[in-house]
């Protein structure tokens, strides 16, 4: 990542250091080996997908210790390096879901479709699952699956909205995996992407009684004005019994990771607030909101004293229109944060997607300080006009300010630090 101006340099990599300290509590292999079972009798089978599937599967490995009777596959993103063992990983699509993803699909059922009791199923899934694993209804092909994955992404509709379409259109997802793997127990170890960090939203839950009916889908549907598939309508609603015998946990959660951004914060003598680990809206909306507040910090010590971070999570969105620009809800975010603090000279911000990847881009986020602007305007870059375009890669990579970390290994959602000196 540039540096930019000299002066800013100091706060710029503090807030990279907040970012990178978030992202570490997230790994995998701080959380696993403390929530297995124990063996069983019989066969171990690993299943699980998301970002973070592979970094959970060699945690099961690494903890389970060598000659351990395990089986398995993980679907992960295409390019994510793998060093399992035994669990295979599958390259599938994100986040739309393409043939690797009903490859990885079809693997999952066929290792579970002949346990018996004496089995256990270690159940490993994280955020980007959802389009890692695809088993359409019958009636509902690939393409169309893709189709409507890119509208609901372009619509501004939330992960919870989003993946109540997809627990309704398919095979595996709102506890149909757990289901097929019966009278095996199913031991699911989650790392939340969700506000709230329901189960059942966790890559739209293979192993969690669906939550979300056909019904509500449709209404989802029609709330963006989205076709709805015929197929829908004879779609059902998942399994919402005999799962009972199963165990889920999370094990890692956006509150741990800004509870260790917070944690630095004070050893760089800063007083942290958290303003929540679960906020969800248009990236616009809430930059408004969280520039209102830094604002207030600066001025009058409102809610909180400079020097200070805010320091929030949970999932900014963009509605997309048609021939529309390049960025993600983190870049996005920064630049209305840029745009409504106006050159402010006492607050500087980062705001990033904790897998590495804001949208489709490969950047993570972007960071803005008080020059952002002025530099902008310089170069011939207007906030204004790239907003209302969607276009917020472009205008931090013209200045050099976006984040580049690739991938993770991780995924905890959004991440945001403002930095009020």
């Amino acid at each position: 990542m540039s540096q930019g101006t000299s002066d800013m340099k100091q706060p710029r990599d503090l807030l990279v250091d907040l970012f990178t300290r978030a992202v570490e509590a997230a790994q995998p292999e701080r959380h696993v080996g403390a929530h297995l079972p124990d063996p069983p009798r019989g066969r171990t089978v690993v299943v699980g997908a998301g970002k973070a599937a592979a970094g959970m599967a060699r945690a099961v490995e690494r903890a389970r210790g060598a000659g351990a009777d395990l089986t398995g596959a993980v679907a992960v993103p295409h390019g994510t390096p793998c060093e399992c063992a035994a669990i295979e990983c599958i390259e599938a699509g994100h986040p739309v879901p393409d043939e690797g993803s009903l490859r990885a699909a079809k693997r999952l059922r066929t290792l579970v479709a002949d346990l018996g009791a004496d089995d256990q199923v270690i159940a490993l899934f994280s955020g980007g699952g959802s389009a890692l694993l695809c088993d359409p209804v019958p009636g509902l092909t690939l393409a169309a699956k893709q189709a409507l994955s890119q509208q609901l992404l372009r619509s501004g509709a939330s992960i919870h909205e989003i993946n109540c379409v997809r627990q309704a259109l398919s095979m595996i997802k709102g506890g149909r995996l757990a289901a097929l793997a019966a009278p095996a127990p199913v031991h699911t170890l989650l790392i939340s992407d969700v506000a709230g960090d329901d189960p059942a939203a966790i890559a739209s839950g293979p192993t969690v009684s669906a939550t979300c009916t056909a019904t509500d889908a449709m209404e989802v549907l029609r709330r963006y004005e989205l076709e709805v598939p015929a197929v829908l309508t004879r779609a059902r609603a998942g399994p919402n019994s005999g799962l009972g015998s199963n165990s889920v946990q999370v094990i890692c959660s956006p509150v741990q990771s800004l509870e260790a951004a917070a944690e630095a914060a004070r050893g760089h003598g800063l007083e942290p607030l958290v303003l929540g680990d679960g906020l969800e809206g248009a990236a616009t909306e809430m930059a408004n909101v969280h520039a209102g507040i830094a604002r207030s910090s600066a001025r009058w010590g409102l809610p909180v004293e400079p020097p200070a971070v805010l320091l929030s999570g949970g999932e900014a969105t963009v509605a997309m229109a048609e021939g529309g620009g390049r960025g993600g809800p983190n870049a996005e975010f920064a630049l209305a944060l840029a745009y409504a603090l106006n050159g402010h000279k006492r607050v500087h911000a980062i705001a990033c997607d904790t897998d590495g990847i804001d949208g489709s881009e490969h950047n993570a986020g972007a960071v803005i300080d008080p020059t952002t602007l002025a530099r902008a305007r310089e170069a011939g870059l207007y906030a204004l006009d790239h907003l209302s375009r969607h276009d917020s890669f472009a205008f931090f990579d013209a200045l050099g300010d976006l984040v580049v970390t690739g991938p993770t290994g991780t995924n905890v959602n959004d991440f945001r630090a403002i930095l009020i000196g």
